[in-house]
């Protein structure tokens, strides 16, 4: 443990938690690590983005070191900007995994994460993507299989991303992992897959384990997550399921939620 900061490894969600709901980091955020890091921490970002849509926000920060993308299915280097590991979806599995949620609830729409550091997000027809972030859109369903994924994204026209992901699950779940991250967002991810899996392989790299680290976030794929780390922060804007399981609740990502945690620490 380094003096002055109890832990070695400060790994944060981004949307919701690091990020404002305009995707900046606030001032008060960026010195709250700086001071951790030079401290003795590292600080590591863990998101359900893939890489593609995290860089910008990496670039931005100055951020150089390892980074875990797409729900843990990357790992990420910022600094050489390329990827150590990327784990993709079996489509044989997403597809029966589709047909059998599909039996259970009826049509879903459809978006879908390509692999690799320049994949496309794939939309198709219905589906409503959440804030500004760049995406293809398909209206043929073999243009989602025609090259490997990371994830697939499904909607329901009236059930709640709560409801869909219960019954997603349940159509599914010895298939794939189901993951939800946001409020319309719910993901199947390659069966085991958890923002946790992602994190301990880049932890392992850094020489770090999970009793040096704290994990702050605001969603359900945050729960594996905060299992892992030794000390799990949710944000007051997280959904009631991790709130369930944090060990200290801190205030919102629009109010430096994370800095009022790591100002405490470095005393």
């Amino acid at each position: 443990m380094s003096a002055g900061f109890p832990f070695r490894l400060i790994a944060t969600d981004l949307d919701g938690t690091l990020l404002r709901s305009d995707e900046s980091i606030s001032q008060r955020t960026r010195e709250a690590l700086a001071a951790a890091t030079a401290a003795g921490a590292a600080h590591i970002v863990v998101t359900g983005r893939a890489a593609p849509w995290t860089r910008h926000i990496l670039d931005d920060l100055g951020y150089d070191g390892l980074a875990v993308c797409a729900q843990g299915a990357q790992v990420y280097d910022a600094g050489a900007h390329r990827l150590l590991t990327s784990v993709t979806l079996d489509r044989q599995l997403a597809g029966v995994a589709l047909a059998k949620i599909e039996a259970e609830v009826g049509p879903l729409y459809l978006a879908a994460s390509r692999d690799g550091l320049d994949g496309e997000v794939l939309v198709g027809p219905g589906y409503t993507v959440t804030g500004a972030l760049p995406a293809t859109p398909f209206t043929d369903a073999s243009d989602l299989w025609a090259a490997p994924l990371n994830k697939i994204y499904i909607q329901h026209p009236t059930l709640s991303a709560d409801e869909l992901t219960e019954a997603a699950r349940r159509a599914a779940g010895g298939f794939v992992t189901v993951a939800m991250a946001g409020e319309h967002i719910v993901e199947l991810l390659p069966l085991g897959l958890s923002k946790a899996t992602g994190l301990s392989l880049a932890a392992r790299r850094l020489g770090m384990k999970a009793a040096d680290t704290i994990a702050f976030g605001d969603m359900p794929n945050d729960i594996p997550m905060f299992a892992w780390a030794s000390r799990g922060v949710a944000m007051a804007n997280a959904h009631d399921e991790l709130r369930a399981v944090a060990d200290e609740i801190t205030t919102s990502n629009e109010e430096d939620g994370i800095a009022v945690v790591l100002e405490r620490l470095l005393g």
